[in-house]
Parts: C-alpha cells; sequence; structure tokens
C-alpha cells in the first residue's frame, strides 16, 4: 500500500510528490500528460523557471524526481475511486488497482472553449487568460477582453497596470449603462455584437469578428471560458465544492484538505483565484503534500 497517491501529474501533483518523496513517504502519481497550459509556448511568473516553455520545466520535474525512489510515476487515467482515510483505492485506466492511506487530487480542469471558428486554434497564443503570464510582453500594446460577466470588470480595472487602450468585447451580454459609464469614464470602449470568429495572425495578433460585420484588430485577446473539473473522482467521492462564476472547484481547507478526512485538493481543481497560476498551483500542491504527511504522523 502506498501512502499517498496523487492524481494529477503537472505543477501541483509534482510538487506534492516532491514534499513526500524528501519524507521518504511511499507515493504513486497517476497522469494523463494533459496539462492544462500545454497550449503555451512559455510559462512565466514562476521564480527560477520565468520564460521557459511549460512541458519543459514539468519534465525537468520528473528527472529530478527520479532521484526520490519511493516516488512512483505512472502515465495512467484514474477511472474510479473508493475507500476512506488509511484505505483508499484507485482503479486506473488499464485495470491497475492501487492503495492508499491518503489521496491528493491535482487533475485540474478544461477549459470550456466557445464554438467560435479560430478561439480553440489560438487559444494559449493570440488568445490568453492570465496578465500575469502573459501581460509584460504585450504590455503597452492593444489589448482586447471578451466581457464574460460581472467579475470582469475587475479585469478591466487590473489590465491597466499593463496597457492604456483596451478594448472591450460586450459578446451579446447585457452590459448595465453604470458599467458602461464607468467603463467609458475609464477611456475603454465597448464593442457590442456577438464573436462569430477569431482570425489569428503571428504569434498574437488577432482580428475579432462580429455578427454586426464589424471587424476589430488587437494585439492580444484576453477570454474567460467557463471550465470544468478534467475527471469526476471529487463527485464520486462525494466531496463538497465552490460554485465560482468561470466553474466548479473543489472547496478545501486552510490545510488543503477536502470534506472528505484523508482526500486533499491541490492546483486549479481547487484555487478560487483567478487568473491561473502555475506559482500558486505548486504552493498549493506543496502543502497538500506536507499536509498529507503530517496527518499519517503517529
Amino acid at each position: 500500500m502506498d501512502d499517498v497517491i496523487i492524481v494529477g501529474g503537472s505543477f501541483a501533483g509534482l510538487a506534492a510528490a516532491l514534499q513526500l518523496g524528501r519524507a521518504r513517504r511511499k507515493v504513486t502519481v497517476l497522469d494523463t500528460g494533459l496539462q492544462r497550459n500545454r497550449f503555451a509556448g512559455h510559462s512565466h511568473g514562476l521564480l527560477g523557471h520565468d520564460h521557459k516553455p511549460p512541458l519543459e520545466i514539468l519534465a525537468e520535474a520528473r528527472r529530478q524526481l527520479a532521484r526520490y525512489p519511493t516516488i512512483r510515476l505512472i502515465k495512467a487515467r484514474a477511472e474510479s475511486v473508493s475507500g476512506a482515510i488509511d484505505d483508499f483505492r484507485v482503479v486506473t485506466d488499464d485495470n491497475e488497482s492501487l492503495r492508499a492511506r491518503r489521496l491528493i487530487l491535482a487533475y485540474g480542469v478544461v477549459d470550456q472553449m466557445p464554438d467560435v471558428p479560430g478561439f480553440a486554434e489560438s487559444w494559449g497564443t493570440s488568445i490568453v487568460p492570465c496578465p500575469y503570464c502573459d501581460g509584460f510582453e504585450v504590455a503597452g500594446q492593444h489589448w482586447g477582453l471578451v466581457w464574460s460577466g460581472p467579475h470582469s470588470m475587475n479585469q478591466v480595472r487590473l489590465f491597466h497596470d499593463w496597457t492604456d487602450k483596451l478594448t472591450v468585447f460586450a459578446d451579446g451580454h447585457d452590459i448595465s449603462p453604470d458599467v458602461r459609464a464607468d467603463l467609458a469614464r475609464r477611456d475603454t470602449p465597448v464593442v457590442d455584437g456577438r464573436i462569430i470568429e477569431i482570425a489569428r495572425h503571428g504569434d498574437h495578433n488577432a482580428t475579432i469578428n462580429l455578427d454586426t460585420g464589424a471587424k476589430v484588430a488587437v494585439d492580444i485577446l484576453f477570454a474567460h471560458p467557463r471550465n470544468k473539473p478534467s475527471a469526476s473522482l471529487h463527485e464520486a467521492l462525494g466531496l463538497a465544492t465552490v460554485d465560482t462564476p468561470l466553474g466548479i472547484i473543489v472547496k478545501v481547507d486552510e490545510r488543503r484538505e477536502t470534506s472528505m478526512p484523508g482526500v486533499y485538493a491541490a492546483g486549479d481543481l481547487a484555487n478560487p483565484i483567478t487568473p491561473p497560476s502555475v506559482t500558486l498551483a505548486s504552493s498549493h500542491g506543496a502543502m497538500a503534500g506536507i499536509y498529507a504527511q503530517q496527518s499519517m504522523l503517529v
């Protein structure tokens, strides 16, 4: 039996594994290799790894984990989970049955791309969600923001630290007169109409085509599509969740423990803060690993 099974081998999961491996705890990490930020050319804001490709950072992390004999990395999907504290059981997609005293769920979320031609193809290059991740490289240029609800006003306020030229695309949303007045006060024009196509130009530039016939070119487009957990193990375990403006996340306490004793969650799956952050995912993963280890002390 393992001490801990970690479901998800991206930044949060590997950070948890590192802490547990250094404590000489027996750990199995299950990973599908479908990290959320695999579409991005570079990862930014991670100390010591700024402006490196995210897949390169993860590959180096896996190489470093190889020196810990109690860590096992498996390329597999967790198909089912059952049990309770001190005796959890996970079955993989190749029918391997694993048991562990603790679980850490770090399988992240999947961004749900709108049915707009060019959107999915531009995701991670011309269309991005996070100014902390990509804002510096396009600072001072013309930014676009796809409005997705009242929370988008926070993005408008945030973006002005990087650029003074911002255009909001209503995309069919009803933006109230008082919010429009606030946007006008900030010299932020609103373009009405639904987006029907995104035409990508190079690494960042894009032209947004609207059903009104208008075409607006921007140097970078920010969007925040809804997301959903990339697996349903939290549902099988009956874990408490939180409904955020962008999707469902797993509820955790200050120790990263979920509503079920012995089950921890980290990364985007349990992060209420937007935009997503590799730094926060790694930090929360390390915390989950440490607290899972401490919960097994006698």
